[in-house]
Parts: structure tokens; C-alpha cells; sequence
């Protein structure tokens, strides 16, 4: 009499990560492509996606709860691709074409997901919008009124130091300390935001 053969854990696994492919498949890449306009890109994420499933799912801890899973990750991928591709920087939102007096210590260069760029990217980008106004609110006035008009309104420390009597250094330590603040204030959000 022949002994019981013991399943081989391999195939196991290989036949459920199968199983879970072919159940998802359609849903996952429905979910991709309300959200990506460009098929090809779609496509891209969904491929990406079942790599990282099936790179993961062969780890000594499977994953429990698989679609729930695959969906995080889509959602992750799609938000990578958005940073990655349809970035709007915060300049060009307000129309500045950016003055010669710029430091990037001084300059808080916000990134947000183009308008254009799905569900997801206009939800992200109305999200970060209200949050730097909730943190601009939060600023002192002298910092406020220095941000917004050398950041939004396009005018050069110099402009602004003739205009109001304060020093330039006093002008660009108020922006230092504003920029500071909302990109504290913003990495939360980001963070929150997953992107």
C-alpha cells in the first residue's frame, strides 16, 4: 500500500495565488482604469500590482487578506504614478514664473496631482489645497502676507522690502520660518494621503 502524499506547499500556493488572480483580475483592473485614463498605464499598474501579489504572497507569511490587499497596493501604485507623472509644483498653480531671488531653503514646492489626472488625483489635490490654507491660517501675519505674495502673487524680496520698509534678510526669515511651518504641517498630510 502507498503512503498518503503530502501536498507539495509550493503548488499550494502557486494554485491560490492562480485562484486569487483570476477572481480579482477584473475587479482590480476596473478599479485602475477609472482612475488612469491612459490604458497602457492601466494595464502597467494592474502587472505591477499582481508582481508585487505574487512576490509577497510567497513570503514564509502569506497574505491574509488578499483582495483588500491588492486594492491598498493599486491604490498605492496610482498615486505613485500620479507624483510621478502629473505633478503641478505650487508656482506654477498661482501662475509665478518664479523670481530670480528664490533659495530652495526658502521655497516650500508643494506638489500637487494634476487636475486631469483622475478621482483619486482631484480628491488628493482638493485635500492638500484646504490643508495649506488651514496652515497658512495658522501663520503669523507678517509671515502670511510674505509667503503669499512672494510664493502666490509672484513679487521679488526686493519688491516687497521697497513696499512695506522691512529689510530683505527680515523678509527672507519670515518666508524660512513660513515655508518650515507648512511643509510640517503639509508632510502630515502627505503622509495621511499615502502619496
Amino acid at each position: 500500500m502507498e503512503p498518503p502524499r503530502t501536498p507539495d506547499p509550493m503548488v499550494e500556493r502557486d494554485s491560490e495565488i492562480t485562484a486569487t488572480v483570476v477572481r480579482e483580475r477584473a475587479r482590480l483592473g476596473n478599479f485602475i482604469r477609472q482612475r488612469v485614463r491612459d490604458p497602457g498605464d492601466a494595464e502597467d499598474i494592474l502587472q505591477d500590482v499582481f508582481y508585487e501579489f505574487v512576490e509577497a504572497y510567497r513570503l514564509p507569511a502569506p497574505i491574509e487578506q488578499a483582495s483588500a490587499w491588492l486594492f491598498h497596493v493599486a491604490r498605492n501604485r496610482i498615486i505613485d504614478r500620479f507624483r510621478k507623472k502629473k505633478e503641478l509644483p505650487i508656482a506654477d498653480m498661482a501662475g509665478s514664473s518664479g523670481s530670480d531671488d528664490d533659495d530652495s531653503e526658502y521655497r516650500l514646492d508643494l506638489a500637487l496631482p494634476s487636475q486631469e489626472a483622475g478621482p483619486e488625483a482631484v480628491y488628493a489635490r482638493s485635500v492638500l489645497l484646504k490643508a495649506l490654507q488651514n496652515a497658512l491660517d495658522e501663520l503669523p501675519p507678517e509671515q502670511r502676507e510674505v509667503f503669499v505674495a512672494h510664493e502666490l502673487d509672484g513679487n521679488s524680496f526686493k519688491e516687497l522690502a521697497a513696499a512695506s520698509g522691512v529689510g530683505v534678510n527680515t523678509l527672507l526669515a519670515r518666508k524660512r520660518y513660513a515655508v518650515l511651518h507648512l511643509r510640517a504641517r503639509l508632510q502630515s498630510v502627505y503622509d495621511e494621503l499615502d502619496i
